[in-house]
């Protein structure tokens, strides 16, 4: 059996340009245990992470205002810290946003918090957290 306290706290990254919705986000995450950071849109994101590197997820939607959406913001996560977990959300289907980078996640709108906590937990390997 592993000792829950043990075991390193992962770091996840709100991304959420509508300020309740992040809010509840966050707190959700947090109650189940993640360190959370949070950011309004990809901008803010893409400095946090340059600033941080302990992040092992970003949870992200995909409509944003900003230089970057979701997409784009997943995008570059990949390309630039392949090793972090990349979930994107948003309330319109998948299909009509296009496929998600190689290795992230899509959660449609609305999603049951205990479907973003099983995804991450599944997601954040301990190699993940192992990465620099």
């Amino acid at each position: 059996m592993t000792d829950l306290h043990s075991a390193p706290t992962i770091a996840v990254l709100v991304v959420e340009d509508e300020p309740l919705v992040r809010m509840v986000a966050a707190e959700f995450l947090r109650d189940a245990g993640f360190k959370i950071f949070e950011a309004a849109n990809a901008d803010e994101a893409i400095e946090m992470l340059h600033a941080r590197a302990d992040i092992h997820a970003v949870f992200t939607d995909i409509e944003m205002p900003g230089s970057l959406d979701g997409m784009g913001l997943a995008a570059t996560i990949k390309e630039r810290w392949p090793g972090i977990v990349v979930i994107v959300t948003s309330g319109r289907n998948q299909e009509d946003r296009g496929d998600p980078p190689l290795g992230a996640a899509f959660i449609t709108k609305p999603y049951l918090h205990d479907t973003v906590i099983d995804v991450i937990h599944r997601s954040v390997t301990p190699q993940v957290i192992a990465s620099p």
